[in-house]
């Protein structure tokens, strides 16, 4: 059965900029989080739905070595975006299932709401309580690093 985790943050960052970042530009992910990122690259697909990305991550950092995500949802009117996981990564860490959408919502003219949901699934004989859910902090914390990069740095 298909769990979800739920959260919401502020973004001081315009709704277009942060848009383009998240929807339009994942390969800046290695900027963002230099010292888990390794390496992002576009194995499939134009940018658009079904795009495939390889995240490699460093190894001192993560356990995991690699993740293969699909964009699975991408509207440019509601500014929805999603990423399931196809290969790697939490999905050899128990998870059968593991997606992460997006949407956000302009909150004045240089705010952004970003409501986060991760929906995720467990290999059948595998107990939940044996697999830690952090990534809903992992989330939060990407973005926060995002909002930084984008004020600072870009």
């Amino acid at each position: 059965m298909v769990k979800e985790l739920n959260t919401k943050a502020e973004l001081n960052v315009r709704l277009e900029t942060l848009w383009e970042a998240m929807s339009k530009d994942l390969l800046m992910t290695q900027k963002v989080l230099p010292n888990v990122v390794k390496d992002v690259k576009v194995i499939e697909g134009d940018g658009g739905v079904g795009t495939i990305l390889h995240f490699t991550f460093n190894p001192d950092v993560s356990s995991i070595s690699y993740q293969k995500e699909k964009i699975v949802d991408l509207d440019e009117n509601t500014h929805e975006f999603g990423l399931e996981v196809i290969e790697g990564g939490h999905l050899n860490q128990g998870l059968s299932y593991y997606k992460t959408s997006f949407q956000l919502s302009a909150i004045g003219e240089t705010q952004t709401l970003v409501t986060m949901k991760i929906s995720y699934d467990y290999e059948p004989n595998i107990e939940e309580s044996t697999h830690s859910m952090k990534t809903s902090d992992s989330m939060l914390s990407y973005l926060r690093c995002l909002e930084k990069y984008i004020l600072n740095d870009a």
